[in-house]
């Protein structure tokens, strides 16, 4: 049985955009040879970090969203991470169908908007 995943990583913001974009293909072929598709793949840009990592204050942030059989995928992934020096941070979570359903109203942009509120107009 496979189960939906999402890892979020964070690049050294010293690379380039070419080798950014190459580091992530090296990923997403990871996963997709080791049994696991791609669900979604959201690049969040360069954008300043919560606090200093390796001396560092940006990164570049992806986000991966697949689904792969139970154990195998994650733990070559992460294996990667750790050995990529490239890498500053990453966290891969498991999704439930709370977040499955979440993370598909905001692919459809449904997620944010604010509720158009009606106002009634009083008659005196």
């Amino acid at each position: 049985m496979s189960k939906h995943y999402e890892t979020v990583f964070i690049l050294t913001p010293i690379l380039s955009e070419a080798q950014a974009r190459d580091a992530v293909e090296k990923f997403s072929t990871i996963i997709t040879q080791n049994g696991g598709t791609m669900v979604h793949e959201e690049n969040w840009g360069l954008r300043k970090l919560a606090y200093p990592i390796q001396k560092k204050n940006s990164g570049f942030y992806q986000v991966f969203e697949y689904s792969a059989p139970e154990g195998g995928v994650v733990d070559v992934l992460e294996t990667e991470f750790r050995r990529d020096e490239r890498v500053l941070r990453f966290l891969t979570i498991a999704l439930d169908k709370h977040a499955l359903a979440y993370n598909d109203k905001k692919r459809k942009g449904l997620v944010g908007k604010k509720k158009e509120v009606a106002t009634e107009t009083k008659e005196a």
